[in-house]
């Protein structure tokens, strides 16, 4: 061994070990990374891949809505045993809006095993409130409404917690 490290012939044999090193690590991050679960992105109530090629509308539709419309989520808090979703549509005037459709999912981050989907709703003293729905755990919560007035269009997606009062858009 020492006359191999003296003639300078370990060269070749540090690089075949590096790169079967290298390799070696590769195929164990493709291994791990294929165990994972992946959830796709549904920020839209649609996939990556379609909100992504419809970039451009749903922006330009957002802008539209928000010259016209205002919405607001005005929930009292998430709660697990019992939550009651409320929104507030006004015109940009603060005059409420009785005519608009709503959609809501409510879905963990990065994970469709719990989600619901809420279309039923009433409209009482200019809100409208969602029937009641049980929250599987407790945590994060991402609820994502569609909401439609007259030919506009547009998504409010808030960040909620149940351990937690505060709500945040994104």
């Amino acid at each position: 061994m020492s006359k191999i490290l003296a003639s300078g012939k370990i060269w070749p044999y540090a690089i075949g070990i590096s790169i079967m090193l290298i390799f070696g690590a590769c195929v164990a991050t493709v291994v791990t990374a294929a165990k994972l679960p992946v959830q796709k992105s549904d920020t839209y109530m649609m996939g990556y891949q379609e909100a992504d090629a419809n970039a451009n509308d749903l922006i330009n539709a957002r802008i539209a809505f928000d010259k016209k419309y205002k919405i607001e989520y005005v929930t009292d808090g998430l709660s697990q045993e019992n939550s009651v979703l409320k929104y507030k549509v006004t015109d940009i005037d603060g005059n409420i809006v009785n005519n608009a459709k709503l959609k809501v999912v409510v879905t963990r981050p990065n994970s469709h095993q719990y989600d619901q989907e809420l279309q039923k709703y009433k409209f009482e003293n200019g809100v409208y409130v969602f029937d009641s729905i049980k929250l599987e755990v407790p945590g994060r919560w991402d609820i994502m409404a569609k909401v439609n007035v007259d030919n506009l269009e547009r998504f409010y997606n808030v960040k909620a917690d149940t351990r937690a009062k505060e709500a945040y858009e994104y």
